[in-house]
């Protein structure tokens, strides 16, 4: 099944698959997008990876949607904006698959910090990313499914080799590659290498001035490695297909 993907800057992303919406990390305060939360329809899910603003600010704008996080994030989500439904009535946790609609979201590591910065420093549980699939993932390879990784704000980790890739199969994904708070541009090609995935998508970069950087340097780092990936620089708000 095709999957659409439309990047709205940052590492804000909406997935379809089937009839199924969901929306991963709503920031829209960023320079490569144009709309406002408002001019999003509610989706059916909304996906936070982590508790960090430029992740959550505008989650309480689709609050009528099943929260997808993290119990720890759920509960601040509940408290701060309102949220009243997430999957499984509590929220999720690393390893765990869930099915969303058409969707099955695999909840994966992301090496990170996830301290929600309030007056009482709360904590979000554990950062996240997700690996979105129009099938339950098994160990047996199923090749005519279409599968799509975001990472999260991540640093280069093995299991991105070890278990993402080689079980869990994305065809795409999406990496930060701002540097600074997550992977910069090399680190983020090896991710890909690693992943074997054959669309690579940058995400969290040139948001603020730490993180400005050339897509132009990652396309040429993941060439570097082999890679036979294909580097999307999208432009935020147009959407892309995604096919096994």
């Amino acid at each position: 099944m095709a999957m659409e993907l439309t990047w709205h800057g940052h590492s804000t992303w909406h997935v379809t698959v089937g009839d199924t919406d969901l929306l991963i990390d709503p920031f829209f305060d960023n320079p490569k997008t144009d709309l406002d939360p408002s001019d999003i329809e509610t989706p059916d899910y909304v996906l936070l990876t982590h508790g960090h603003a430029d992740h959550i600010a505008h989650a309480g704008e689709f609050s009528e949607a099943t929260l997808v996080a993290t119990p720890e994030l759920v509960s601040y989500c509940e408290e701060e904006f309102g949220f009243e439904d997430a999957v499984g009535g509590m929220g999720m946790n690393l390893g765990g698959t869930v099915e969303c609609g058409d969707a099955f979201v695999t909840m994966v590591r992301a090496d990170h910090t996830n301290g929600i910065m309030t007056e009482n420093d709360t904590s979000g549980g554990m950062p996240a990313g997700f690996v979105i699939s129009d099938t339950n993932p098994t160990q047996v390879a199923d090749e005519e499914s279409t599968t799509f990784y975001h990472a999260g704000d991540t640093s280069l980790m093995s299991e991105m080799r070890d278990v993402i890739g080689p079980y869990l199969e994305p065809d795409g994904a999406a990496v930060p590659i701002g540097d600074h708070f997550t992977m910069g541009p090399w680190q983020a090609a090896v991710a890909i290498d690693w992943l074997d995935v054959d669309h690579a998508f940058p995400q969290h970069y040139d948001t603020f001035p730490p993180i400005e950087q050339d897509t132009d340097d990652f396309e040429d780092e993941v060439q570097a490695t082999g890679s036979d990936a294909e580097v999307h620089a999208l432009a935020a708000d147009e959407p892309f297909t995604l096919e096994s």
